[in-house]
């Protein structure tokens, strides 16, 4: 309830106490930012058990009062930049309260909630909104949730990248080596020209001065190309791996990420941290951190040479550089904005492909395919945009200082000149003034160059950095209790639990299942089944109460050995682009060739593998493409009994499977349910007629508990699903046939 009851303004307050009766509890107070659908300003909704209140921020009056017992709906309606929540009266003028697009998903909430209150429900408000701003510079996030990319520090995020090579210290250290070497050599070809002209040049003389001149400018050179080829070969090797590692670990932080972290994020956004974004992260490390540190060297070496040579004619050369380094420092800001847009876009582009990629079968279904077709190149256009306004930005200030820098070569021929003139520098010494200009701009023009590329790359490596820093799930808590052998007897004990607290789907389940117990979940859609289901393999903990697995908190237990003893198996079953035979030993990768037969028989598999061509080893395809829907389901059972688990879960598992298979799917499951704990949950109730209880679940509680020849006899929550059940499958048997009729004839005779 904590983002429902913001701080009131002492005026606000006032005004409150005047129209509030003592006995009233408040519920939930929360400000709008518009007074209309035009001007900014704050009005607050305050909700107590009995009334609604709207109270404006300024002015003594404008109060409205509205009974709950008054409200005939609440709802939102979606305007130009914002939106509103109209509270329609019996018998009155609907109410209004408008707010910007910002506040959109709490005043959707606040609808909800009016609405429960008007029914005389408890309310129930999320205990936290997903952030979609900064807190800090109140900035909109890139993804809900995340982290502001804008108030992440760049020193923070250069030395974090830099961290990664540090278990490569051997070749960073060689590489700094070779580099400063270099750049120190790199010195003296100015010096040697300089020589040259005015030692042999300028006199005509000393032909054997000359040649060792030559000799040793070829030898600098041969130096210089061995150098960076050595440099190269080992920055390549360095970036390479620590590259290799960065991947590794994101890869790592996502399998180990709670599933909460993926309710809120696309999975092609995700992909292109791991494509795109490490690809920049990658480019960064092999190319441009060395030259990095090569042009830095190399700069700081140039101007503490031409300062001993003419401090007088470096300063002119150096007076193009402050507004060079001031437009850096001006522009730094929007270049970001607009590679961070950029590398957003490319992500919502990378969102859609995965997403349209993934559901062809239903684009082509539906005939979708100019629809998808036109999202993806609005998409595409969007990206295009941001990367067109981007570009000329750089375009114009590289463009600027690139001319900047030509006045330091006037500069240094005119001064130059002059001092030549007056005998102050010889034609050599001018001619190297010259030479390490350009040795002095070309680090200050790749800066900016590698400054356009460095705000693309901190972008990429900071969102990879803020997957990084999600808390995983405890798998190697040292304080989490070993349990290599589960008995399989479970305990909910006042369980409640919600994907949001203050909106529980789960309330106050007490079960004892006792271990080998065979249990049927059943309910309506969205009662809780599958939820259940996720806190016993702990995807989620629970919000309020205990889940205990032989009397010990699931809490407590080392995940490693809860999860390793559960097996499986869903309506939509995964399988792996790999052979039939590695997808059935993906629970026991030990496993034997003949205990995959043996799994494969026990699960009425066994017969339609060896009619393929390569039997065990046929490739399954993508997601199982190459495969029938009831093919598949017979192999996750097959992994499932060949994984052996204590507790076993079935989630429709012979619902992709024609009547006679379903038959013998039956017989396998009776096998395999044998000293197992199980849960099953099938929408087609027939099946769960071996179940030794049914649990019912209505509106998130138990509703009923018991055999299903107890639960019919009751007449209760499952005897009204069977018949209405029955109706249907009536209803379609009419239009069906007689197959249809007698597939659920089962059904009929209950």
């Amino acid at each position: 309830m904590k983002p429902f009851m913001e701080t009131l303004p002492p005026e606000v307050d006032m005004k409150l106490q005047r129209v509030k009766p003592p006995e009233e509890q408040v519920l939930f107070q929360v400000a709008t930012d518009l007074i209309n659908e035009q001007l900014f300003g704050e009005k607050w909704l305050i909700a107590t058990d009995r009334h609604l209140l709207f109270i404006p921020t300024e002015g003594v009056d404008g109060t409205v009062e509205v009974s709950l017992t008054a409200v005939q709906e609440a709802r939102t309606e979606e305007l130009v930049g914002g939106g509103c929540l109209a509270v329609e009266r019996k018998g009155g003028e609907p109410v209004f309260l408008h707010y910007s697009n910002s506040l959109a998903p709490k005043f959707a909430e606040i609808a909800e909630g009016i609405q429960q209150l008007s029914k005389g429900n408890p309310l129930e408000l999320p205990t936290e909104m997903e952030r979609t701003r900064c807190e800090r510079c109140g900035r909109l996030l890139t993804e809900k949730e995340g982290k502001c990319i804008s108030c992440a520090k760049k020193r923070d995020t250069f030395w974090r990248i830099v961290g990664y090579t540090r278990p490569y210290r051997p070749q960073l250290i060689l590489v700094f080596v070779i580099t400063t070497v270099a750049a120190l050599i790199e010195l003296l070809p100015p010096l040697i020209i300089e020589r040259i002209v005015d030692d042999v040049l300028e006199p005509k003389s000393n032909f054997e001065l000359l040649v060792w001149l030559v000799a040793a400018f070829f030898g600098i050179q041969c130096f210089m190309w061995f150098s960076q080829v050595g440099r190269a070969a080992i920055s390549n090797w360095l970036g390479f791996r620590a590259a290799e590692d960065i991947r590794g670990e994101l890869y790592r932080v996502l399998q180990f990420t709670p599933l909460r972290y993926y309710d809120k994020r696309k999975v092609g956004s995700l992909i292109s941290r791991m494509t795109n974004d490490a690809e920049l992260l990658e480019e960064y490390l092999i190319y441009d951190l060395p030259f990095l540190l090569s042009k830095a060297l190399s700069l700081v070496g140039i101007l503490a040479l031409l300062l001993y040579k003419n401090w007088i004619l470096t300063m002119y050369i150096l007076l193009p550089v402050p507004p060079i380094v001031l437009g850096g420092a001006l522009i730094w800001n929007r270049m970001e904005r607009y590679w961070r847009r950029w590398s957003i876009k490319w992500g919502r582009l990378s969102a859609h492909l995965n997403e349209s990629i993934t559901g062809i079968r239903l684009v082509k279904a539906f005939a979708q395919e100019k629809r998808e077709g036109m999202r993806f190149n609005q998409r595409n256009d969007e990206l295009r945009s941001a990367s067109v306004r981007a570009d000329r930005a750089a375009l114009v200030f590289f463009t600027v200082m690139n001319f900047l820098m030509s006045f330091g070569v006037f500069f240094v021929w005119y001064f130059g000149g002059r001092q030549i003139l007056g005998g102050e520098l010889t034609v050599g010494g001018l001619m190297a003034f010259n030479i390490y200009l350009w040795m002095l701009y070309s680090p200050l023009k790749w800066f900016g160059d590698f400054y356009n590329f460095m705000i693309q790359t901190y972008a990429g490596a900071e969102r990879i950095f803020e997957v990084m820093d999600t808390p995983v799930e405890p798998f190697n808590s040292p304080e989490a209790k070993p349990m290599p052998q589960i008995g399989g007897r479970l305990s909910f004990k006042d369980v409640t639990f919600g994907y949001d607290p203050g909106k529980p789907i789960l309330k106050e389940i007490n079960l004892e299942v006792t271990s080998g117990e065979m249990i049927g979940l059943v309910g309506k859609s969205g009662v809780g089944k599958s939820t259940l289901i996720n806190l016993i393999c702990r995807f989620y903990d629970v919000n309020r109460g205990r889940l205990e697995v032989d009397g010990e908190d699931i809490r407590d237990i080392r995940l490693e050995d809860l999860r390793g003893q559960i097996g499986m198996v869903h309506q939509e079953p995964t399988l792996f682009n790999v052979t039939i035979a590695e997808n059935i030993r993906y629970g026991k990768p030990d496993a034997t060739f003949d205990e995959v037969i043996r799994a494969a028989i026990a699960a009425e598999a066994h017969e339609f593998i060896v009619s393929k061509p390569d039997g065990y080893d046929t490739k399954v395809g993508e997601r199982g493409g190459k495969l029938s829907g009831g093919e598949k389901q017979r192999i996750a059972i097959a992994r499932a009994i060949l994984h052996d688990p204590k507790i076993l879960i079935l989630d429709e598992a012979t619902s992709s499977l024609d009547t006679p298979t379903e038959k013998k799917i039956q017989i396998a499951i009776a096998r395999l349910v044998k000293g197992r704990t199980t849960f099953a949950i099938a929408h087609r109730l027939s099946t769960l007629r071996n179940a030794d209880r049914l649990v019912v679940l209505d509106d998130g509680r138990i509703g009923e508990v018991g055999t299903h020849a107890e639960l019919m006899q009751r007449q209760g929550i499952f005897y009204k699903l069977v018949h209405t059940q029955q109706a249907t499958t009536a209803i379609m048997a009419v239009g069906g046939g007689k197959e249809a009729s007698e597939e659920d004839s089962e059904e009929d005779d209950e």
